[in-house]
């Protein structure tokens, strides 16, 4: 089975970390995000990915040269401007050539989903689209459905105000479609799937919904993305686990790490205390520093403390400065 996968957005919630990288190639657990995500879709069952890109497609080029990632075949559709998620979908699915049911979904989630287990649902009723869903305490910030009691989506709401929600169940961003939504999608037009296609499958009766109880993190916001880096490490993960510290990272014997990432190339130096927070590739914390709570990608100075922050790749931290609560450099 085939599968387009979304990589084309500007990653904006998680800068400045995506002002150098994006959001799909950042790592968790060592490993970017896409990688983990294509690796569950092989477990899956799925053979041939293709890529809807936009935004900084070189990234991805370079770092599969070989045309697969984990081990599954690899395309790549770079869109000529933004067509949102449903354009994007149209445009990669014809660039590929799917003529057949096939997967969708999101490239900044993590999930344990067996996405067979959502393909058999599909059919089994005869679904032109089925989403996968996840109920969640707060739904107001994502497509919201209510379900009949066969699985038929009654209704579909994109970010409903909080109180008005119909359920609690929320799209996770993994899909089965038909062919046939692809013909409810203008080619070349930006169009939203969330607001317009999915309301119009629900409206026409051919909309589906499975809800599980499986891992899933939306990693496009800071606080997520380092919860999702932090899940590889307490073994919530059904497959994917991860070394706190890269075999290339030089950490001081006299650092202390505790409950945390450091990335290949990076350096914790002596007496630097490194807790619930991720220090990517290449970054630097200095000597007797600690970092709480952040994702440092630039430096960090000797004696400073940095407390839920988000330090991009130019960011720095100077020796004996306290920050808390900031991005450096701030968001554009």
């Amino acid at each position: 089975m085939r599968a387009v996968v979304l990589v084309g957005g500007f990653g904006t919630r998680l800068q400045p970390l995506t002002l150098s990288v994006p959001k799909p190639m950042l790592p968790v657990g060592h490993v970017p995000i896409i990688e983990r995500l294509v690796a569950n879709l092989g477990r899956s069952g799925i053979s041939d990915v293709t890529f809807a890109l936009g935004f900084k497609p070189e990234p991805f080029v370079e770092a599969f040269p070989t045309g697969r990632c984990a081990g599954v075949a690899l395309h790549y559709a770079v869109e000529p401007e933004p067509l949102d998620t449903a354009g994007a979908i149209r445009f990669a699915a014809d660039a590929a050539g799917i003529e057949e049911t096939f997967v969708v979904v999101n490239g900044d989630v993590l999930t344990d989903l067996d996405v067979a287990q959502l393909v058999h649902f599909h059919r089994e009723r005869g679904a032109e689209a089925t989403l996968h869903l996840i109920p969640v305490a707060d739904p107001s910030s994502f497509g919201v459905v209510g379900l009949d009691s066969d699985g038929r989506v009654e209704r579909f709401v994109e970010k409903p105000a909080p109180g008005t929600a119909p359920s609690n169940l929320v799209n996770a961003g993994t899909y089965v479609l038909e062919p046939s939504v692809l013909g409810r999608i203008p080619r070349g037009e930006k169009v939203s799937i969330e607001r317009i296609t999915f309301p119009a499958v629900a409206e026409a009766g051919g909309l589906f919904g499975l809800a599980t109880d499986d891992y899933w993190i939306d990693t496009g916001q800071p606080d997520l993305y380092l919860q999702a880096n932090l899940d590889v490490l307490s073994g919530v993960r059904r497959n994917d686990r991860s070394e706190a510290v890269h075999p290339e990272a030089d950490v001081h014997e006299a650092a202390v790490i505790e409950d945390g990432l450091v990335g290949a190339g990076a350096t914790v130096g002596a007496g630097a205390v490194v807790r619930r927070s991720v220090i990517l590739s290449g970054a630097v914390v200095g000597e007797n520093a600690t970092v709480v709570d952040s994702i440092v990608m630039g430096r960090v100075g000797a004696r400073a403390l940095v407390h839920h922050c988000v330090i991009g790749s130019t960011g720095e931290v100077a020796a004996d400065q306290e920050v808390h609560d900031e991005r450096r450099p701030p968001p554009k």
